[in-house]
């Protein structure tokens, strides 16, 4: 199994270097006693409560480049701390990704606190999930139901799902405007019918088309 060793010192000063040596050779020693093969050995100089640390960028990007199964720290509070190490906990959760612990002589114990706290975030992800879902449905029930017809509107249509598409016609976001669609359930639709937009596009999009009206208009 493939893993990072993860290294966290609080500061940058010069007496924190032999901390960050000593977690590197535990760490190492440990993998090799644990079975990993260590993919890279990645070390932070910077506060637990920031989750803005370029080894931990570095970590993330990683891991979803590469096929890593867990990461190795010395103990939990090197991950970070608050709800930097909460955040983070959940993030490696989610890729799958086992802890393994060097004060824990073995994959990292969580408390019952923690585990429940990681099982609201989880759930209530979940839930904003199925509400983005719901409010992508609406949006394109709304649409149909006011004249949107998508099998005539999407072109290139050698892919049925419109993927091609990555602009959205102006037409469309105002003929959606004028049958009352707000900005964001006009994106929710386009966005259900395969076009690639963020509410704020759609909301740029129709004010340039205004602000052009009234030139022509002046």
């Amino acid at each position: 199994m493939r893993a990072i060793i993860y290294c966290r010192v609080s500061t940058d000063k010069d007496t924190q270097e032999t901390s960050l040596t000593r977690q590197r050779e535990e760490l190492h020693a440990a993998a090799e006693k644990w079975g990993f093969d260590v993919d890279s050995i990645i070390c932070d100089q910077s506060s637990g409560y920031d989750l803005d640390r370029p080894g931990v960028l570095d970590m993330l990007e990683k891991i979803k480049a590469k096929e890593i199964d867990a990461i190795l720290i010395q103990d939990e509070t090197r991950l970070g701390r608050g709800n930097a190490r909460i955040a983070l906990l959940h993030c490696l959760m989610k890729e799958g990704i086992k802890l393994y612990c060097y004060s824990q002589n073995g994959e990292l114990q969580l408390s019952e606190t923690d585990s429940m706290v990681l099982s609201i975030v989880s759930m209530v992800e979940e839930h904003q999930r199925r509400l983005h879902n719901l409010k992508i449905k609406r949006g394109m029930k709304r649409a149909v139901e006011r004249g949107y017809r998508p099998e005539k509107n999407l072109k290139q249509r050698g892919n049925v799902d419109g993927r091609e598409r990555k602009d959205v016609p102006i037409e469309e976001i105002v003929r959606l405007r004028s049958n009352g669609l707000t900005f964001g359930e006009i994106a929710a639709t386009m966005r259900g019918f395969g076009y690639d937009v963020s509410k704020a596009t759609v909301h740029r999009r129709y004010k340039e088309y205004e602000n052009n009206i009234e030139v022509i208009v002046d």
